[in-house]
C-alpha cells in the first residue's frame, strides 16, 4: 500500500507540514474548511491566512524568534519563503504583506502535484498507521466538532476553551536587590518563589492603576459564538475583576503576605506580588495570580512599577481569551506523535505554541516526522539545545503542570547563555549570551539539514 498523509487544516503549520512532507515525495491530502465553513477571524479562503497579525516579530539572532525563524530557513520551511518574499519594512522585525504571503503558500501548496486539497469541514480524527500518518492542524479556532473529537481522545480536563495566562518574566531582568526568596510559610524547599514586597502605599497604589489601566474590550466578536460554553481554565480570575469587587480583594487572594517575612524588614510586607518559577533551570519566573485582560502596553507599564520589575522583560504577557488548545505535555512526545496513538501528529497553535513562527515550526516538525514514519526511519527528537527543541520539549513535558500556552523565548533553550568566557565579569552581557546560544543552536541545525538524521537533532 503507498504511502501517504492526511493532514486537518490548511493555516500555517499544515501548509509548512504539507511541504515538508511532498519535498519527500509523499503525496499528502490537506482538508480545510474554509470557505464552506468559516470562522469570523478569517476573511478569504486562502491557505494560510494570517488572521491577526501581519508581523513575524524580532529578526535579529539576540531575538528568541529571530533564531527560530533562521533555523527554519535552514530546514527548507515553505513559510519562511512566504515570508522573504513578501517582506515589508518594519525596522527590526519581520513584517509581510498578508495578502501577498498568504497568496505565494496557497499558490506553491494548490499547484503541488502531490497535493489534494479538501475543502470540507472534517469532524472526527481519522484512523492512522504508519503508512497513513494523519497530522491535526487546526490552530487555535478549531471547530467545535473538531474540538470534542480531541478532547473525547485527550480525555475532558486536556482541552481549554478558555484559558487567563498569566504574564512570564526572564529571570535575569528582575532586579534580586528588590525581592527576596520565600515559600509561603517555608513549605516546600523553603525558598521557591521570589516576592516583590508592597508598602501599604505601593498596594493601592497598583490597584489604583489596574482599575484605570485601558483594557481589551473581552470577548470580541471572534470568540462571541464560544462564549455561552466557556469553560475557565482552572477557574482563573482577571486582577481588574477582583479589583471591581473592593480595593483589599487582591490583598486577600493572589497578593496575600500571610506566611511571608521580607529579612530586609523583619515584618510581613502590607502585600506580596509572587513569582513561580516556570521552567527547570529557573530561566523564567511566571507572575502568580496575575492573569488579567489589560492592553499588554499597560501591563508593561503597571507591572514594570511593582519592586525588581523596573526593566523586567516579558516573554508573555497576561491575557483572557477563548483558545483551544490540547494540554500537550499530557499528550505528545516531543517529535508531536501522539502519546499511544501510532501516526497521528499535532501540530500549530492547537498544541500550546504562540505565534505564527511557532506554529510553523511544529509544522515542520510534524511533518518531517510523517514523512520519515512513511520511509520506515526513525522519528526525529529536536534538540533540546535548539529553539525548535527548545519549543518542542515545553509543550512535550510530561512534568510540566499547569500548561499553558507559550511564544518562545531564551529561556526555553537548554544551555542558555552557557560557556561563554566572563572574562572576569560579574555577569556576561545579554546580547553575547544570546549570540553564543544562537550560534550553537545554527550549528546544530546546519547539521540536521546537511544529513538528515535522528543524532544531528541530539546534542552530544
Amino acid at each position: 500500500m503507498q504511502g501517504r498523509v492526511t493532514i486537518i487544516g490548511g493555516g500555517l503549520a499544515g501548509c509548512e507540514a504539507a511541504w515538508q512532507i511532498v519535498k519527500r515525495g509523499i503525496p499528502v491530502q490537506v482538508h480545510e474548511m474554509r470557505p464552506t465553513v468559516t470562522t469570523k477571524a478569517h476573511k478569504t479562503g486562502s491557505l494560510a491566512e494570517l488572521v491577526c497579525s501581519n508581523s513575524f516579530r524580532g529578526a535579529a539572532l539576540t531575538n528568541a524568534v529571530g533564531l527560530l525563524k533562521e533555523e527554519l530557513r535552514i530546514l527548507g520551511s515553505l513559510v519562511m519563503e512566504a515570508a522573504d518574499f513578501a517582506r515589508v519594512p518594519a525596522g527590526g522585525a519581520l513584517a509581510v504583506d498578508r495578502v501577498l504571503f498568504s497568496q505565494y503558500v496557497d499558490s506553491k501548496i494548490r499547484s503541488h502535484p502531490l497535493i489534494e486539497i479538501i475543502t470540507a469541514e472534517v469532524t472526527s480524527i481519522p484512523e492512522s498507521s504508519r503508512q497513513q500518518p494523519v497530522i491535526v492542524a487546526t490552530g487555535p479556532l478549531t471547530s467545535k466538532s473538531m474540538a470534542r473529537a480531541i478532547e473525547t481522545m485527550c480525555g475532558t480536563q486536556s482541552l481549554a476553551f478558555f484559558d487567563a495566562i498569566s504574564p512570564i518574566i526572564l529571570g535575569e531582568s528582575i532586579d534580586q536587590s528588590e525581592v527576596f526568596r520565600q515559600s509561603r510559610y517555608d513549605k516546600g524547599g523553603g525558598d521557591d518563589y521570589l516576592n516583590l514586597p508592597l508598602s501599604k502605599e505601593q498596594y493601592y497604589q497598583f490597584v489604583d492603576e489596574v482599575a484605570r489601566g485601558e483594557k481589551f474590550g473581552g470577548h470580541d466578536e471572534v470568540e462571541s459564538d464560544y462564549v455561552d460554553n466557556i469553560r475557565p481554565f482552572e477557574g482563573c480570575m482577571p486582577i481588574e475583576e477582583m479589583v471591581a469587587r473592593g480595593p483589599k480583594t487582591l490583598a486577600f487572594g493572589p497578593l496575600k503576605p500571610m506566611g511571608l517575612t521580607d529579612p530586609r524588614t523583619g515584618r510581613r510586607p502590607y502585600a506580596v506580588v509572587q513569582l513561580r518559577q516556570d521552567d527547570k533551570e529557573g530561566s523564567l519566573w511566571s507572575m502568580v495570580g496575575m492573569q488579567t485582560k489589560l492592553k499588554h502596553p499597560e501591563q508593561l507599564r503597571i507591572f514594570r512599577m511593582l519592586p525588581g520589575l523596573k526593566e523586567a522583560e516579558f516573554v508573555r504577557l497576561g491575557s483572557v481569551h477563548r483558545n483551544t488548545f490540547m494540554d500537550s505535555p499530557k499528550c505528545l512526545y516531543p517529535n508531536l506523535q501522539f502519546r499511544g496513538k501510532e501516526g497521528l501528529f499535532f501540530a500549530g497553535q492547537v498544541t500550546g505554541v504562540e505565534g505564527y513562527v511557532e506554529s510553523t515550526s511544529g509544522g515542520l516538525l510534524a511533518g518531517m516526522n510523517a514523512a520519515r514514519m512513511v520511509e520506515g526511519r526513525d522519528l526525529l527528537v529536536p534538540s533540546p539545545y535548539t529553539a525548535i527543541g527548545g519549543l518542542m520539549h515545553y509543550i512535550s513535558d510530561s512534568e510540566r503542570k499547569d500548561f499553558q500556552p507559550m511564544n518562545i523565548s531564551f529561556g526555553l533553550i537548554k544551555g542558555y547563555g552557557e560557556g561563554i568566557d566572563l572574562a572576569g565579569r560579574k555577569k556576561a552581557p545579554k546580547d553575547e549570551k544570546r549570540m553564543l546560544t544562537s550560534e550553537r543552536a545554527l550549528r546544530e541545525v546546519a547539521a540536521l539539514q546537511a544529513d538528515i538524521h535522528p543524532t544531528h537533532m541530539m546534542h552530544a
